[in-house]
């Protein structure tokens, strides 16, 4: 499939035998009391639990897998602020390929011990300052590596619509599906699982309110860009969607909303009281929504929501969830 085409749900499908036994299988989670809060039926994707922490991994194994012979010599190069990086170092250690990961400095301490640990060689930016796709362009053409993009990679975005292929298929019928939204990756695969398997879902999308790019792309018709956003929610402090990603999410949401900071702090506290698990503020997002009111449409009705990732420095997370 070529970098620039556009994935369909036939992609998804063969991405999930790409990643069958390489990645989990996350379990959908459930909650009386969040049901409670939420005043729904809730169906909690537990992308928290899966490779690396996140579901990038299913993105970043996925498209690895799809090299040849001299892309594999070459290596792989990636920019993230942390769930990506640590995807892309594992996969490519797995399939026994050099990687080098652009972070910025402000990136959790924690996702940039894990990117190293995995093997990656680390490159810092300012992520306020310095364009990190130029750098990683930069780097891959002195070094002969291919870059692979967080979120506007049509194998990305296939190993990401797994995820929701899975809940769909272990929860069954659902009214309507929440996804965090950073650059769109989780999103438009999500889209593309949902639009095969239950039409009849509506589908969320969900960014912080800091970094609403999305729901201005969606109202304007058009790809918007802004500042890079300053949230909790460090891994969707992206500043547009992608080429690829944007005409998906376009053509198929139902729509975009926001959560706030303190949103994502009451979501993480009621994952951490109810359900005993950590959560990152990005994992949060479409669980803060729900919660908050902000997703319409849901009494009563049967919820699928993606919980994306829990790497959070536990120290931040204390600090974040241990005073109400």
């Amino acid at each position: 499939m070529p970098t620039d085409s556009l994935p369909t749900y036939a992609d998804v499908e063969a991405a999930a035998r790409v990643l069958e036994d390489r990645a989990h299988r996350t379990p959908v989670l459930r909650s009386r009391r969040l049901d409670e809060l939420a005043g729904c039926e809730l169906h909690l994707k537990a992308e928290h639990l899966q490779r690396v922490g996140a579901f990038k991994f299913r993105g970043a194994l996925n498209a690895l897998s799809a090299f040849d012979a001299d892309q594999r010599r070459g290596g792989v190069i990636a920019y993230s602020s942390g769930n990506h990086a640590q995807a892309i170092a594992l996969a490519a250690r797995e399939t026994g390929m050099p990687a080098v990961i652009v972070m910025p400095h402000d990136a959790p301490a924690l996702k940039v011990a894990a990117t190293q640990g995995y093997g990656a060689e680390v490159v810092r930016y300012d992520r306020y300052t310095e364009d990190r796709e130029r750098i990683a362009t930069d780097l891959a053409a002195e070094r002969g590596m291919t870059v692979v993009p967080p979120y506007d990679h049509p194998h990305v975005i296939a190993g990401q619509g797994t995820a929701v292929k899975e809940l769909l298929e272990d929860a069954g019928e659902l009214d309507v599906v929440v996804t965090p939204l950073g650059g769109g990756g989780l999103l438009s695969g999500s889209l593309l699982a949902a639009g095969a398997l239950a039409p009849q879902a509506r589908v969320y999308g969900i960014e912080p309110a800091a970094g609403d790019d999305g729901l201005r792309s969606l109202r304007e018709g058009r790809i918007v860009t802004i500042e890079t956003p300053r949230t909790l929610a460090d891994g969707a402090q992206t500043t547009h969607l992608g080429h690829l990603t944007f005409p998906i999410i376009r053509d198929r949401v139902t729509d975009v909303v926001t959560a706030s900071d303190e949103e994502l702090v009451t979501a993480m506290r009621a994952m951490a009281a109810t359900l005993k698990q950590v959560v990152e503020p990005t994992g949060v997002l479409a669980l803060a929504a729900v919660l908050s009111g902000a997703v319409p449409d849901t009494a009563g009705r049967r919820v699928g929501v993606v919980l994306s990732g829990g790497n959070v420095d536990l120290g931040r997370f204390a600090e974040l969830v241990g005073a109400p």
